[in-house]
């Protein structure tokens, strides 16, 4: 299984960013996906969630209304759109899937909502 985030980066109170996460080794279109955040000194926290043929998603309730999470299964791929990004939207971003109670996670990727 292998996981590869990018997308992330600087942006300003009130911007927008677009994560993905690029998935391999495994079925993509048979396994829910989900992204986690994990900010300094915090534990992680998961942040998104979709199923496998993205008909439920679910977010944690300080994204709710300001994030999206979708997958392309056609490319393996699952994505984060951040909108509205505040400066405690600052962390690092991973994407996850849990495989025979084995959960594999990507290298991550930093966003920093700055002025």
């Amino acid at each position: 299984v292998q996981l590869v985030e990018s997308g992330g980066g600087l942006v300003q109170p009130g911007g927008s960013l677009t994560l993905s996460c690029a998935a391999s080794g495994f079925t993509f279109s048979s396994y829910p996906m989900s992204w986690y955040r994990q900010a300094p000194g915090k534990e992680r926290e998961l942040v998104a969630r979709i199923t496998s043929v993205g008909g439920y998603t679910n977010y944690a309730d300080s994204v709710k209304g300001r994030f999206t999470i979708s997958r392309d299964n056609a490319k393996n791929t699952v994505y984060l759109q951040m909108n509205s990004l505040k400066p405690e939207d600052t962390a690092v971003y991973y994407c996850t899937t849990l495989i025979s109670r084995a959960r594999s996670w990507g290298q991550g990727t930093q966003v920093t909502v700055s002025s």
